[in-house]
């Protein structure tokens, strides 16, 4: 992953949505990647030793501005690697990021004495931790790629709500405090300010709908 991250220009994200180990460091692994632009990835992974290309796809977005693909790679992983360091642990890992050079996990630990010892475990192979968060919950977090949220999210949701939602997010609407207005949304998108509304209400109660299941009437 970041060797990857090295490669690409503009780079967003790089997110390992699975892995299965193969053999003699080899790993089988599913990545999601989102740069600014475009790539392409036979060339990217042509530049990277111990990496082979075995499938892409493109995710379809609404946005000319960026682009998402899933990668299906085989990877010599020379130690430490990331998701082994959580596994050696029996943590479930539910989720690992890399932005900005730096790795983002989520992982799920029975209890604070073996989350720690992940914790040490990291902290003494790659010289650097930072606890941001923790929460106690009685159900374990779902494993990586559970339910590819991506994906699901692009079927379920419509080309113009996408858009909506994209545009929403890159001009910083979500932001606290705001950088953009509906009317600013409006104009990007050259629609009624009610149309914008409209479509963010309507892409917000899909996406809690995905979360928490159709509402009770």
């Amino acid at each position: 992953m970041a060797k990857l991250h090295q490669e690409l220009a503009d780079v967003r994200s790089i997110e390992l949505d699975n892995a299965f180990y193969v053999e003699d460091g080899t790993w089988l692994e599913s990545l999601t990647v989102v740069v600014n632009g475009t790539f392409d990835p036979n060339v990217v992974i042509e530049e990277i030793s111990g990496v082979s290309l075995f499938y892409s796809t493109e995710i379809p977005t609404e946005s000319d501005d960026f682009e998402i693909r899933r990668l299906t790679i085989l990877a010599n992983e020379s130690y430490p690697f990331i998701l082994s360091l959580v596994l050696r642990q029996e943590t479930i890992p539910n989720r690992i990021v890399l932005q900005n050079g730096v790795f983002e996990a989520v992982v799920t630990a029975r209890n604070w004495d073996q989350f720690r010892a992940m914790a040490d475990e990291v902290q003494e192979t790659l010289g650097e931790f930072e606890l941001l968060s923790v929460t106690q919950d009685d159900e374990p977090g779902e494993p990586l790629d559970s339910g590819r949220l991506t994906e699901v999210l692009v079927s379920k949701l419509t080309d113009d709500q996408l858009a909506v939602l994209e545009t929403a997010y890159d001009h910083g609407y979500f932001d606290i405090p705001r950088e953009a207005t509906a009317t600013d949304l409006a104009g990007e998108l050259d629609i009624a300010q009610s149309t914008v509304s409209e479509r963010l209400r309507t892409a917000e109660r899909t996406l809690l709908e995905l979360i928490y299941g159709p509402r009770k009437q």
